[in-house]
């Protein structure tokens, strides 16, 4: 526990030439889903690390029922089984509240690292909500992780059709890390129905 909670404030330690996933998110709360993301990117993008990133709230969201960061951090904590998986809520640190704040920060801090921007096909459906969301395109490779019920959703999306003939063949996602941006894979595997939403409406339906 002591080990997660050292990188509350701070970016986690990397190496020079490392392969890293950035999968953001409030995890309000964590749940299996965004472990099995996270696992599947690790293995099918062969990354040396994932950066389970706890935002300290999403602009695009209600903030009412939004537990403090270090509760989800905790919950995050107890959660993640893999060591390659490293907790992290900087972002509060820095102020940053939009992730294209987030990516600029760590890319003018890390030049010789293999960044992967990695999210669940449900976000990918709501991404040209994001502020500046192209310019994330064309500042990171992304990898989308299939969900329940969002493949179609996802695939015909503001940013896939945009962006659509830089989608990079799923045979060939492995090589994501090194391609130049824009560029995106879609990645299928198994998936879970865990959702933070039902999560938090049972446990409100408990209180």
């Amino acid at each position: 526990m002591n080990d997660v909670f050292r990188y509350e404030n701070k970016m986690p330690h990397c190496e020079s030439g490392n392969r890293i996933g950035l999968f953001g998110g409030s995890f309000n709360p964590p749940h299996e889903g965004h472990l099995l993301v996270a696992k599947i990117a690790l293995r099918r993008l062969k990354l040396d690390e994932l950066w389970w990133m706890v935002t300290p709230g999403n602009l695009l969201k209600d903030r009412s029922g939004l537990l403090p960061l270090h509760e989800r951090m905790r919950l995050s904590a107890e959660l993640v089984d893999n060591p390659r998986i490293k907790i992290t809520g900087f972002e509060q640190s820095i102020k940053s509240y939009t992730s294209v704040t987030t990516l600029s920060y760590i890319l003018a801090r890390h030049r010789n690292i293999r960044f992967v921007w990695v999210m669940g096909a449900d976000s990918l459906a709501t991404f040209h909500q994001w502020q500046e969301w192209k310019k994330i395109v064309n500042t990171i490779p992304i990898a989308i992780i299939d969900r329940p019920s969002a493949s179609m959703s996802a695939l015909f999306s503001p940013m896939a059709e945009t962006f659509r003939k830089f989608r990079v063949k799923e045979y060939d996602v492995a090589a994501l890390p090194y391609k130049k941006p824009p560029a995106w894979g879609y990645i299928h595997g198994r998936r879970s129905f865990a959702s933070s939403t039902d999560l938090r409406q049972k446990q409100s339906s408990k209180g």
